[in-house]
């Protein structure tokens, strides 16, 4: 939001950015590009802008690959816009943030106010790195200033694919919808396998007990979801567990990997030495050599 100032009084002029634009006042459209793109009431022109739009979708897959690539391992934080500093639930964001930055984990929010700005301002003052991936909304709120990289998105399902890409976590605090819709995303992705052992945090027991009880007693008791579903995300509110809980979880994949390497090896050496003997005429033939070409 850019600053004004009339008759000697400041005031805020309202802003929204599409990619590099940026516009303000007049020029604001009333509908975002997401609303644009799967709004069915009217789609006369349909034929021509959406193939169009496939191009700037592209073009924002492309743009966030290009600028995370380089990540060290982060984990992405989420809560609710609507927190206030002070707050119980600001005050566990930051410290989460902090925890994250001095076990060696970058930290990736949504970029706004709230959790978000919280969890951002305690990883950057313990010396991590703050991420943040704003997204274009009718109420825009911008990129809160403790963020060190931000892109912003046109598209929310390009904006929640880097999300889970570039993060080895998710550490989820007290939120509204937009918070419930990257939970149960990502408890999706690992229950169908789509990703590998990807930890999920709950943190605010008072918030999500509720929650849990449903998930156990209603959900899981009526077969909707297996028992083992329930063991898909931790639940604390101390910042250290949780984020033991992701090294660990980390470690445990590190070691997984490694003992495949090692049988993937072993079998391959067994099945070389149990190969047959070359036998007749051609046994002491030495085996052709091939030259690289220059």
């Amino acid at each position: 939001m850019a600053n004004g100032n009339v008759n000697g009084r400041s005031r805020r002029t309202p802003e929204r950015h599409q990619g590099a634009v940026t516009l303000r006042r007049d020029a604001i459209p009333r509908s975002t590009e997401d609303q644009r793109l799967l709004d069915s009431r009217e789609r006369a022109d349909w034929k021509t802008r959406d193939a169009w739009r496939a191009l700037r979708i592209l073009s924002e897959f492309v743009e966030g690959f290009d600028t995370l690539a380089e990540l060290p391992p982060a984990v992405s934080v989420f809560g609710s816009a609507r927190v206030k500093p002070g707050t119980r639930d600001w005050e566990l964001a930051e410290r989460v943030g902090e925890a994250l930055a001095q076990a060696g984990y970058a930290v990736i929010t949504g970029g706004g106010p709230g959790v978000m700005e919280a969890a951002n301002k305690g990883c950057t003052e313990a010396g991590g790195m703050s991420i943040g991936l704003g997204i274009e909304l009718p109420f825009e709120q911008g990129l809160n200033e403790w963020i060190e990289l931000g892109i912003d998105f046109r598209y929310f399902f390009v904006r929640k694919t880097m999300f889970v890409k570039y993060a080895q976590a998710f550490v989820v605090l007290p939120g509204g919808f937009g918070t419930l819709d990257e939970l149960f995303e990502a408890l999706t992705l690992v229950q169908t396998k789509k990703v590998t052992r990807f930890p999920v945090v709950l943190m605010g027991s008072w918030y999500w007990q509720g929650l849990i009880d449903w998930l156990r007693d209603t959900m899981a008791a009526e077969g909707k979801i297996g028992p083992e579903d329930l063991n898909l995300f931790c639940l604390t509110d101390d910042p250290i567990e949780a984020v033991n809980h992701i090294v660990n979880a980390d470690a445990e994949l590190q070691a997984e990997q490694e003992a495949a390497f090692a049988r993937a090896a072993a079998a391959q050496q067994a099945a070389a030495q149990a190969a047959p003997v070359p036998e007749g005429p051609d046994a002491n033939r030495p085996a052709p050599r091939f030259e690289a070409e220059a």
